[in-house]
């Protein structure tokens, strides 16, 4: 039997498509701790953010509302690739003869190709409405970047994204895309900051990294009027923005008669990994079933399996507030992998905090453990997926034969955050023998 004719999408309506976003910060068992200034390191509130984030975003990243209604015109932008599939990984469950059940939540049909479009809208929305004409960014693999680049150009702003070197040379197609979109695209780090002249010099070597990245991007908006900075993980409104991933998710999985027993997603700084597990949290959080959360996150950069718990930059600069997280330091530089979007020293504060309270557990993947899972998972299922969700692959895989040796039913959802479609390379390299 061909593995592709027994998939199983579980579709919704439009109709159906949540409205509102959900909030997790009232309901955390362990309260988060406060952000830092990064000059007298006091706690600071939505005001100080302002100076780097438009106004409505920064009131958003300290919200105690429990559902925040998502804007008309960012609904009506979401239409054009939500409600995305949920869909039964029968062929992957069937080659590794496992009795659990698998289900992947497919981000990958977004325009731009991952779930990154969905904080992209909203943030270039509450830039437009606060009067802001330009947007600065940092992107690892390039998704968020592409992301941002076609949000901006809905909202008619411009938008410069700092992409890590080592992206920048790897991954020549995320470069056209966002260039295409209208983006200007730098090299990170580059002569044209001051942040990024510095560790030009101090590491002439570098391959770049996301901290070095987000240094630069937040240097050229807080130095230029009408500029604010965007970002794609870590702190909490990106969070919530993501959070429609797991609210499509639970209706979809009432259509096919399930309940996740174990969720799993690949872990950067959070984004997918939080936007599908917050909603499902929830109901653990008030009673019900008790879910094995997993974040799968790369063995060169394992914040959370290695890291260690305190406040820390969110960039090598020092120039963002100080967050509480897992973190391996604003100064490390991860090994040269395919999965740019993993390559962060730092986890988010809500994942922090729950891995920190036992609620969540991590897994390290090695790349070529990734790989090998996302070469089964395109013969199995017929998608190729971006190096990041192998990760989340390599972790379901892993889960699957468990229990299989367990001889236990199990149901098993993952986000699919994105396709490997322009991570070609990569994938050569991977068949080729010739990746580390």
């Amino acid at each position: 039997m061909n593995p592709l004719k027994t998939t199983k999408k579980f579709v919704l309506p439009e109709s159906e498509m949540p409205r509102q976003w959900y909030n997790v910060l009232p309901d955390l068992p362990t309260p988060l701790q406060p952000l830092l200034h990064p000059g007298t390191r006091q706690p600071i509130g939505a005001k100080e953010l302002e100076s780097i984030f438009a106004p409505g975003l920064a009131a958003q990243e300290f919200s105690t509302e429990r559902w925040i209604d998502i804007p008309d015109e960012v609904l009506t932008l979401y239409k054009i690739y939500r409600p995305t599939p949920l869909v039964r990984a029968s062929g992957l469950e069937k080659a590794l003869d496992t009795p659990a059940k698998i289900y992947f939540k497919n981000e990958s049909v977004s325009p731009v190709g991952s779930h990154k479009l969905n904080s992209a809208l909203p943030q270039a929305y509450y830039s437009k409405i606060a009067g802001i004409k330009h947007l600065t960014t940092e992107t690892g693999a390039g998704q968020w970047g592409s992301a941002i680049a076609i949000a901006a150009k809905h909202f008619g702003l411009d938008i410069e994204v700092f992409m890590v070197k080592i992206s920048y040379e790897q991954k020549p197609y995320r470069k056209i895309i966002m260039q295409t979109y209208g983006g200007k695209v730098t090299p990170s780090p580059s002569d044209t900051t001051k942040a990024g002249r510095k560790f030009l010099k101090d590491y002439p070597n570098t391959n770049g990294t996301l901290g070095m990245a987000i240094s630069e991007a937040i240097e050229r908006a807080v130095t230029n009027p009408d500029t604010r900075y965007t970002l794609g993980s870590v702190l909490n409104f990106v969070m919530l923005h993501q959070t429609i991933i797991g609210l499509e998710a639970e209706k979809q999985l009432e259509i096919a008669g399930d309940y996740p027993d174990i969720l799993i997603g690949c872990f950067g700084g959070g984004s997918n990994f939080g936007g599908i597990m917050l909603p499902f949290l929830r109901h653990q959080l008030n009673g019900g079933k008790k879910i094995d959360f997993v974040a799968a996150e790369p063995a060169s950069c394992p914040k959370l399996t290695k890291g260690e718990f305190r406040h820390d930059f969110g960039d090598t600069a020092q120039l963002t507030p100080l967050i509480p997280m897992y973190t391996l330091g604003t100064d490390f530089q991860p090994a040269a992998i395919h999965a740019g979007g993993l390559r962060y020293h730092g986890a988010g504060a809500i994942v922090s905090q729950l891995y920190k309270d036992g609620i969540v557990r991590a897994v390290d993947i090695e790349q070529l453990d990734s790989f090998k899972a996302g070469i089964l998972f395109s013969k199995t299922e017929g998608i190729i997926p971006a190096p990041e969700s192998c990760h989340a692959i390599s972790a379901v895989i892993a889960e699957a034969l468990k229990a299989k040796e367990e001889g236990k039913e199990k149901t098993i959802l993952f986000n699919l955050s994105g396709h490997g479609l322009v991570d070609l390379a990569a994938y050569e390299k991977y068949l080729a023998g010739e990746l580390r």
